[in-house]
């Protein structure tokens, strides 16, 4: 199916800005769940180095046992204990499980309005349903959109860096055709493979 858009410049426009919000809510969406991707890796070395630690110094304490007189023994055990307590103390204050299963949350309640974004996109091709039922289709989804979006956690540069790698982009959220078009299914679509342009 070739790609079109709306012959009618108010159902033009309409779609337009959909499209926008729609590609924001793409970003969005991809931005908590690498964000949630880096918590949870960051979550895993935490665990990793809690048992490396652990294991060390019941080792040390195990040494300590065996050769009282070690002068080692003692001091490097209590370094490695004080190095445990530090770790624990930084898992304790700032949970990484927590913050990776609120972005995952966030990101799952973007995603519905995505998709959302996405049917509002396909029903402006049809003609049987009016504008200003499109609006307040849009208007709901606006509101429901600002509600997630009050309630969820920072996303970083870094994460959004990955975001636009993910999703074959290089400059922030202004999009063009062509971007958005790389993530729609090919009946919305406005631009022709192979930079012919849009086709009406």
């Amino acid at each position: 199916m070739a790609p079109s858009i709306p012959a009618e410049p108010e159902r033009y426009a309409f779609e337009s800005q959909v499209r926008e919000s729609f590609g924001r809510c793409a970003y969005t969406h991809k931005t908590h769940e690498k964000m949630a991707e880096g918590y949870a890796a960051r979550l895993g070395h935490i665990k990793l180095v809690q048992i490396v630690l652990s294991g060390l110094t019941t080792i040390g304490a195990v040494g300590v046992i065996f050769d009282p007189s070690s002068v080692y023994f003692p001091y490097a055990t209590a370094v490695l204990a004080f190095a445990l307590f530090f770790v624990n103390g930084y898992v304790k204050d700032i949970d990484p499980g927590e913050a990776a299963q609120r972005h995952r949350e966030a990101a799952s309640d973007i995603w519905n309005i995505r998709e959302a974004y996405l049917s509002l996109l396909a029903d402006t091709r049809d003609g049987a349903i009016s504008l200003a039922e499109l609006r307040r289709r849009r208007d709901e989804l606006q509101a429901q959109l600002h509600k997630i979006y009050r309630i969820a956690p920072h996303t970083d540069g870094k994460a959004y860096g990955k975001a636009q790698d993910a999703l074959k982009n290089k400059e922030d959220l202004t999009f063009t055709d062509e971007e958005i078009d790389a993530f729609l299914p090919a009946p919305l679509k406005r631009t022709v493979k192979g930079g012919s342009g849009p086709s009406l």
